[in-house]
């Protein structure tokens, strides 16, 4: 390579630097608590931790009465704690979440500046946190951001212990390891094993693999982390917790679509630079570089790293774009030394520009969805008080946003990373302060008047011809099942499935969501 690294992208040292090093905490935890719990995931996760309280359960989790196999406990002990401290409120149930990607930022940062430098560690901390993927994940009430983070600190120290050969960080890894499987079970065991195999097999390091994996002082600290727990459920449930859990909720992932989750092989090929938004353009340039960076051990380790998570994602027959994040953090480090070699903004740029084109016109386009045909009738129904939910506060600041964007961008004395950077800075903003709120209140909005409605209430009742909302339990503060209502009983339901006679009294309607009470 006859290029050299230009002065554009270097940051240490510079006001935007110190800037750069606060932006985990600017968008993990701005606005946290501004959108209701999204469904289906948030309102499960955050119901389940809620109901370990009612039943005084704090062992297992429970959803809407029924035990839940979906995941191992750790997210919901650390939501409990929330829970315990902020009450019953998004914020609560989020903070786990955006604590574990303030430590996943901070983690990537310091194993970046101690091989690569301040400037290529502190783009890699950018992109740690205002990258679409890790902002989604980092502030949803879920297990995603949590594993992520177990899954970095896992691997930096697995590389250091390849590097060094020091026990601590072999430990270490373990210790991670044990968390992540109680995070969310085998894969925080088979992504660390299967990318130091590939690593230590590309150098023909078989026995040092060996030793590594199958260290006896490791294996006792796993053990003890992680068998207390899976051994207490299966006493507790058995055959149902392996059916529930490992056969259905891992084994059946991996082998067939889980709950229409599907997708084609290059599912993740497409998700990857959409994930990394506004950064995509260095991934772009580290694959560019691909074969110059093979040469090098630690580079080599990070596009194994990656390489091994597309690839068994992709074989999965169920697909969630989030998977693909468990292999995205090498992509953090390798875009921070990219950084040093861009040149011109606008390359980078037209993508994020869509975006801030976009978040202006989303009021509009989910209205003409709602008027259209397309797709199914209760979402048409929540869409159709778009123009209602997008108030003068979001015009202004999404145009507001676009029109500071185009400043910054057309402004020819900035330097090109510099750009870059503040347009990160500004979707992140733009997406915890004005757009996840606005589309949170459009989707999730009814659901939450709805519980809150039936708290105040104090009745019982039922989801009705209506598939499930777990947040409405959350909001509600009560169990809520599923079944036919009883003469006098509240049920929710939805709008397009409301009976044609006059055998209920509505008692709450917005959107798509109805609470009605059964005629005796």
């Amino acid at each position: 390579m006859n290029e050299t690294p230009s002065a554009g992208g270097r940051l240490a040292g510079t006001l935007l630097g110190r800037l750069v090093f606060a932006l985990p905490l600017f968008s993990f935890l701005l606005c946290l608590g501004g959108a209701p719990l999204f469904d289906v995931d948030e309102g499960a996760f955050s119901e389940a931790t809620r109901e370990m309280f009612e039943r005084g359960d704090f062992l297992f989790t429970y959803l809407n009465g029924a035990p839940r196999f979906d995941k191992p406990i750790f997210i919901y002990w650390l939501q409990a704690l929330g829970y315990l401290v902020f009450g019953a409120s998004e914020w609560a149930f989020r903070l786990p979440s955006a604590l574990a990607a303030v430590v996943w930022s901070y983690a990537t940062w310091h194993f970046a500046r101690e091989r690569f430098g301040r400037d290529a560690a502190l783009v890699a901390l950018a992109v740690a946190s205002t990258a679409l993927g890790p902002f989604a994940i980092g502030r949803a009430a879920t297990a995603d951001a949590l594993l992520n983070c177990l899954l970095a600190l896992t691997l930096f120290d697995v590389w250091r212990h390849l590097e060094s050969g020091a026990r601590a960080p072999l430990l270490r890894a373990f210790l991670w390891m044990g968390l992540g499987a109680l995070t969310k079970g085998p894969v925080a065991l088979i992504v660390p094993a299967a990318v130091s195999l590939l690593y230590c097999a590309s150098r023909g390091e078989w026995l040092r693999w060996a030793r590594m994996v199958f260290n006896p002082l490791g294996w006792l600290l796993l053990v003890a982390i992680v068998a207390p727990w899976y051994l207490h459920a299966y006493a507790r449930h058995g055959q149902d917790f392996i059916d529930g859990f490992i056969l259905r909720h891992n084994v059946q992932r991996f082998s067939g679509s889980l709950e229409g989750h599907g997708g084609s092989a290059f599912y993740y090929v497409l998700a990857v630079p959409l994930l990394l938004l506004p950064w995509s353009g260095l991934f772009f340039m580290a694959l560019g570089r691909l074969r110059e960076a093979f040469k090098d051990p630690l580079q080599r380790f990070l596009w194994l790293w990656f390489a091994f998570v597309l690839v068994f994602f992709s074989l999965s027959g169920t697909k969630l774009p989030h998977y693909v994040l468990y292999g995205c953090t090498p992509l953090f480090v390798l875009a921070g030394l990219q950084a040093q070699w861009v040149r011109r903004a606008w390359p980078h740029l037209l993508a994020p520009m869509l975006l801030f084109v976009l978040f202006p016109l989303l009021p509009n386009i989910f209205d003409a969805l709602a008027r259209s045909t397309l797709g199914d009738g209760f979402y048409r129904a929540q869409l159709g008080r778009a123009l209602e939910v997008a108030d003068a506060r979001y015009i202004a600041l999404t145009v507001g946003g676009l029109v500071v964007w185009g400043l910054v961008v057309l402004f020819p004395r900035v330097p090109p990373l510099v750009k870059l950077t503040l347009t990160a800075a500004l979707q992140a903003g733009l997406l915890a302060a004005v757009v996840v709120p606005y589309a949170g209140e459009l989707a999730q909005g009814p659901i939450k008047a709805a519980g809150l409605k039936a708290r105040e209430l104090g009745e019982s009742v039922v989801f009705w011809r209506f598939t499930t909302a777990p947040s409405f339990s959350v909001y509600r503060q009560a169990v809520t099942q599923k079944g036919d209502p009883q003469p006098g009983q509240l049920a929710l339901t939805r709008a397009d499935r409301l009976p044609t006679d006059a055998s209920v009294d509505t008692v709450f309607r917005q959107g798509g969501v109805v609470l009605v009470r059964i005629k005796p």
